[in-house]
């Protein structure tokens, strides 16, 4: 199945199709952006969403898994 709608060249995007917005940190799961920055990203300036992509790595340990159920009861 051909996916031109995610592999246009015009605009590179971390985007990973998780699309999950967390509730507390507002970002996205899947690539951290901000809803914002995901909604306003094809009007970006190259330069503008080069910074963004620099940025994203450092956003990943806001979204802290959980740990429920039985495996997290274990650590009590």
């Amino acid at each position: 199945m051909k996916d031109d709608i995610w592999m246009r060249d015009e605009v590179q995007s971390p985007c990973v199709k998780l699309c999950v917005v967390h509730p507390e940190e507002r970002l996205c799961v899947g690539c951290f952006r901000t809803i914002e920055e995901i909604s306003t990203w094809s009007r970006l300036s190259h330069e503008e969403r080069a910074e963004i992509m620099a940025d994203l790595p450092a956003r990943a340990p806001r979204l802290a898994k959980r740990r429920g159920g039985r495996m997290g009861r274990l650590d009590r």
